[in-house]
């Protein structure tokens, strides 16, 4: 905390200069009188005269404040209705002009952009992006750019063409999609970007230094729209699913036969309630057409975190992000929000008699509805409230052709509401944020999740300099409620580990029925101006934090100290385009006052003239006193370590790009050995296909990994083994598009990782200052390995009996995941999906990496094989 406070006063001793403000640009737009424009992508409209071109666009990048190397014009109308956009894109070698194919919102290839600030806040905006080949990227834009939301999907149009002087694009926005207030006469800020591809080149209309912070609140002015109204949006989607499912046929299991039929109907919803906010809804909802989690073997004693792939939840969900954490990770970690947790697999599954009983068991929660309010006023309030509903959940189980239910997920309602507000054209923001989880549970099966969870958090962030300065503050709380067993349970979770015997601060109450905690960030840091960047940062969390009930924490009790500085050359030098060199450095302590753990690392990113790029960087970890390790145990004291890593890419703009990454770790006292390879090819033999390939390989070799916590005469036994871990997976995508409305798109990834495990110790003193010391390595006397239990048997005071005994942890985990789909808009907003996808999965405690055999077994199991057909339309009222 000391070394904080001392870069806090020296980093507010510090201001560097101040930039000149730069002169705003403006453009004066006409009304259309001659009925609407038809957007077919070539400017021949007799309208386009009524008003002159804008132009005189500088470059940012490469040469920053030099002339493009080719001119940009555009021209801006509207009506009652829409914004209109036409924009001249010269190119003295028109064959050069990048028209990829891609994903809407993939924003590659040569393309034109442009920003619209139509609340005139100087903080948000919506960016409207047409690449060459027609290809449509949008994003909202908030925080005056440090965060762009691609999620944001908007219907509007746009149309391109190529000419002999270079391309042409043709651009329609309908006013549903902008927000703005009701009023005579509107100045809104504007901003064009046009990328060449193939010089990495990129040109705005009003200029924008590299080094400036922000980036709404420099935007030109768009002048004369006036006397139009606020439009009021209310679409509806209304859609049907069928979908097929083949799967193995299990003798005896009555709903294992093979096959499952499901014909389902749902309807989402966008209204505009007011033209600043927007309600988004969806009554039974489904997301057949999303992508698989990728696979992974998870042997931590924390959750997995899963980025949200469902399109309700992504869009637009910046607003409902509250991270607790410094730095303005984009990684959600250490939310008060954490989507997923909505429509999730059940918490609790039945004992069945083996052989006797079988269960239907549900593989997500139904989500009967949800609805999200979302929007900006004109004062400056940034609005958003999620609610959704999950019904009861049962499983049925058979038992002889006996059924019956059984609950395995509660009545539950989640709530989010979130507040932001601007004051003093963004150079001061106010928040906060309220979530709740309300659970009516009548099985006392699951009565160990809580019956209710809240959480609430507020927020500041004061800039000054221009913007060029900032500190923030955020500060959360926490409650859960719950009876005895429920909260014995959360207090003894990896989250909190209240057991852990060398923490006297803390301890295990079984009679207490709530829980309560708090958390928080103290951040400041130099965001712009000259070549040096700064942040220095200190988060902490309580030992009785507590968010997963609807958001996201992988443990409490810390004190984390961050620095972190950066010195960035953007303008071409030598063989170098840019560069960044970052230094970071890092301390914990617990709340007990131990000092757990601190590191340093430095790294540097180069961008070279031939369009390849390199970065690498070194990270030393001291001594880590870990509270998680012996999973409620005492805390353990692990050896520091070394890590080094590289990353190398090819030019990205070639129909080839290949890229490397390698990472080692390597602990003292030879504790460990971790290697990391990964690799990446990408190939577009053409404009509409692209092909990809990313192998990656790890082999670990920790001395001390977990095993298990035995009880032996009333005392814990810690015990670890030496593993070696191979894990090899290949993630590959297909993606052909014939228009850019209609695609094909494949993704598939086998994974094999196997784990064998040897020279198993108990822990005998887990903080002594010799590595050595710390464990017991079992001798030939004291283990043996018994073949028709699959167990290890310990004869721990020699008199040739057995004290106790673990399962053999040797593992090989398998899977593949595969995803095809045919997306095609025919109408814009409505949306034909045709979808395959296909699971195997397998597992044993071989625990023997072998390619040729573990990929032979793999596709050797029967697969899920499903096949759905999902349609919506849309209906504009």
């Amino acid at each position: 905390m000391k070394k904080f406070l001392l870069l806090l006063l020296i980093s507010l001793a510090i201001f560097g200069y101040s930039q000149e403000p730069i002169e705003k640009k403006t453009y004066q737009t006409q009304k259309l009188t001659n009925g609407p424009i038809v957007i077919d992508g070539i400017l021949d409209d007799k309208s386009w005269n009524l008003v002159e071109w804008g132009g005189d666009f500088i470059q940012q990048s490469p040469y920053e404040g030099k002339q493009p190397s080719q001119p940009t014009y555009f021209k801006i109308l509207y009506d009652d209705n829409n914004l209109y956009v036409g924009v001249l894109n010269y190119d003295s070698v028109p064959s050069e002009i990048d028209r990829r194919m891609c994903r809407r919102d993939d924003f590659e290839g040569d393309f034109i952009e442009i920003n619209i600030d139509s609340y005139n806040d100087q903080m948000t905006a919506f960016s409207f992006t047409l690449n060459a080949a027609g290809v449509r990227g949008d994003e909202a834009i908030t925080d005056d750019g440090d965060d762009w939301d691609d999620t944001w999907d908007p219907i509007w149009y746009g149309k391109t063409a190529m000419v002999d002087s270079g391309w042409v694009a043709e651009i329609k926005i309908p006013f549903t999609q902008l927000r703005f207030g009701n009023k005579a006469n509107h100045s809104w800020g504007m901003q064009f970007t046009r990328r060449i591809y193939r010089n990495e080149e990129r040109s705005l209309w009003q200029f924008v230094p590299r080094d400036a912070n922000g980036w709404v609140h420099h935007f030109g002015i768009l002048e004369g729209i006036n006397n139009i109204k606020p439009k009021r949006q209310i679409d509806l989607f209304p859609y049907v699913v069928a979908k097929q499912e083949y799967l193995e046929k299990e003798e005896g299991n009555p709903y294992a036969t093979g096959k499952k039929s499901i014909l389902s109907a749902g309807v989402d919803g966008k209204v505009g309630i007011t033209n600043d906010l927007t309600l988004d809804f969806t009554i039974n909802p489904d997301f057949g057409q999303v992508e698989a989690d990728p696979s992974e073997v998870n042997l931590s004693a924390f959750e997995s975190y899963f980025s949200e792939k469902r399109p309700f939840f992504i869009e637009g969900s910046n607003i409902l992000n509250f991270q607790i954490n410094g730095g303005g990770n984009s990684m959600a970690l250490d939310n008060l929000f954490y989507s997923r947790r909505i429509g999730r697999l059940p918490h609790y599954y039945p004992d069945l008699i083996e052989d006797e009983e079988y269960a239907d068991f549900p593989e997500n929660t139904t989500i009967l509805g949800a609805f999200k309010l979302t929007g900006k006023t004109k004062n400056g309030w940034s609005i958003g409230v999620m609610e959704s509903i999950t019904p009861r959940e049962n499983a049925e189980i058979d038992l002889n052709g006996e059924k019956r239910k059984e609950e395995v997920e509660p009545f539950t309602n989640y709530f989010v509401g979130r507040v932001q507000k601007d004051i003093n054209k963004g150079n001061t923001v106010i928040g906060g944020m309220f979530t709740s989880t309300n659970r009516k549970i009548t099985n006392a099966e699951i009565d160990f999740l809580p019956k209710s969870a809240y959480t609430g958090g507020i927020d500041f962030t004061q800039y000054w300099k221009n913007k060029a300065y900032y500190i923030s503050l955020r500060a959360v709380v926490s409650r859960v409620n719950a009876d005895s067993i429920a909260m014995t349970n959360i207090q003894r979770s990896s989250v909190h580990y209240f057991q852990r015997p060398d923490a006297d601060y803390i301890h295990v109450d079984s009679s207490r029925t709530s829980l309560t905690g708090q958390g928080g960030t103290v951040e400041f840091g130099k965001a712009g101006e000259g070549h040096i960047r700064y942040v220095a940062w200190v988060t902490w969390r309580s030992p009785g934090l507590e968010l997963n009930d609807i958001g996201f924490l992988r443990s409490g009790d810390e004190i984390f100290q961050v620095f972190w500085m950066q010195y960035g050359i953007w303008k071409p030098f030598s063989i170098f385009r840019e560069m960044q060199i970052n230094y970071n450095q890092w301390t914990t302590w617990d709340f007990g006052g131990r000092k757990n753990s601190f590191g340093t690392n430095i790294n540097m990113n180069m961008d070279f003239t031939n369009h390849w790029s390199f970065s690498f960087g070194v990270n030393y970890n001291g001594d880590f006193l870990s509270k998680s390790f012996l999973r409620g145990g005492p805390s353990m004291k692990k050896p520091a370590d070394w890590n080094a890593w590289g990353w190398l890419g090819t030019d990205q703009r070639k129909k080839i790009r290949l890229s490397f990454n390698y990472s080692v770790t390597k602990n003292y006292h030879n504790a460990g050995v971790f290697n990391f390879y990964s690799a990446d090819l990408t190939y577009r033999p053409n404009d509409a296909l692209k092909i990809s390939a990313g192998p990656f390989y790890n082999d670990i070799t920790p001395t001390l990994q977990y095993v298990e916590t035995v009880d032996y005469e009333n005392n814990d036994k810690y015990i670890m083994g030496r593993m070696h871990q191979s894990t090899f997976g290949l993630s590959m995508r297909l993606e052909y598009y014939i228009t850019p409305d209609l695609s094909v798109q494949y993704y598939g990834q086998p994974f094999i990782s196997a784990g064998n495990y040897s020279n198993f110790k108990k822990v005998t003193d887990p903080v002594a200052d010799e590595f050595y010391d710390r464990y017991h390595q079992f001798t030939d006397d004291e283990i043996s390995y018994d073949a028709e239990n699959n167990t290890y048997n310990i004869d721990e005071n020699h008199d040739k009996k057995n004290d106790y005994s673990f399962d053999n942890p040797n593992f090989n985990f398998m899977q593949f995941r595969s995803n095809l789909v045919v997306r095609w808009e025919y109408l814009p907003g409505s949306t034909a999906f045709f979808v395959w996808s296909q699971g195997r999965t397998m597992s044993n405690d071989v625990g023997e990496f072998s390619f040729n055999n573990n990929m032979e077994d793999l596709f050797d199991v029967q697969p899920h094989n499903i096949f759905l057909i999902k349609v919506s339309y849309r209906l504009q009222l």
